[in-house]
Parts: structure tokens; C-alpha cells; sequence
């Protein structure tokens, strides 16, 4: 990880990459928020050990990006949920997203789309909505498999 100490400079970027620059918490972010919130669906979807996934969940709930819900009592489990900086990285994640379908896409097409819930219109630059114009927030889009449609 990159020192937090920056004597030189003033760097968001720097920052912001110390809380979700490591590749598997740019994954577990990308899977809460395809609506995975439970360990085992968390691991499952990443491929990340469980020693590993543990010690990311543990770092993006104590940075604030995400929360622990309690579903289950005896014995004690949690499901995983996005706060609202978490909710925030939506379109960190989607022009990601479109960027690499851009520039490292599948022959077939992009393994998954996202589509605005009114319309069925698609993000584009500065996540508006390509049909309707709407500007889309992580309650406007849901994620739909499509042409190489690998989970992700």
C-alpha cells in the first residue's frame, strides 16, 4: 500500500486508492453492488480466499465504505451493504466498467450491462441515462447479463 504520508503533494487520488485501490476491493465493491452481501456469496463471486475477503471487508467497513448487518444470531453472521460513500463509487465503478468494455471487451460483447429500472435505457458518460436522459443513482440501475455473459 502507498504511504499515507504525502510530503510533496496534495493527492485525492492517492487517497482514495488506499481505501479501494487494492484489485479485491474494487471486486467485493462490485459485488455488493450487483446485490451480494453474505461472505460466502462475496467469496464466491470474487474467487478471493476467505482470509483475504475477511481482511478487505474488515478494511472497507472500517473506512466507511460499507456496513455490517446482522442477519443471523446463533451463530452470528453479517451480510455486507453499501453506505452512503460506498453508494458514492457507482460511477467510479461504471465508467470503469465502460472502459474496460471499450478497451479490453469480449468478441461476444460486455459480460454484463447496466439498465435504468424506468426506461431500460443504458449509463453512459457521467452516468445519465442514454434513452431518457436521466442522471442514474445505484437505485436507478440494475445489472443484466449480456453478450459473454460470464459472472462476474
Amino acid at each position: 500500500m502507498l504511504d499515507r504520508d504525502y510530503p510533496d503533494q496534495v493527492c485525492s487520488i492517492a487517497r482514495a486508492l488506499e481505501v479501494i485501490g487494492q484489485r479485491w476491493s474494487v471486486l467485493i465493491v462490485r459485488d455488493v453492488f450487483l446485490g451480494r452481501h453474505r461472505f460466502d456469496d462475496l467469496c464466491a463471486g470474487t474467487g478471493i480466499t476467505r482470509s483475504m475477503l475477511a481482511a478487505r471487508l474488515a478494511h472497507l467497513v472500517d473506512e466507511g465504505v460499507l456496513e455490517r448487518r446482522r442477519y443471523q444470531s446463533r451463530p452470528e453472521r453479517f451480510e455486507y451493504h453499501l453506505t452512503e460513500k460506498g453508494r458514492a463509487l457507482l460511477p467510479v465503478l461504471t465508467q470503469l466498467m465502460l472502459w474496460g468494455d471499450r478497451y479490453y471487451g469480449e468478441p461476444g460483447g460486455p459480460p454484463l450491462t447496466l439498465e435504468h429500472h424506468d426506461c431500460g435505457g443504458h449509463p453512459q458518460d457521467g452516468l445519465q441515462c442514454d434513452r431518457c436522459g436521466a442522471a442514474l443513482t445505484v437505485d436507478d440501475v440494475r445489472a443484466r447479463p449480456a453478450g459473454f455473459a460470464r459472472r462476474p
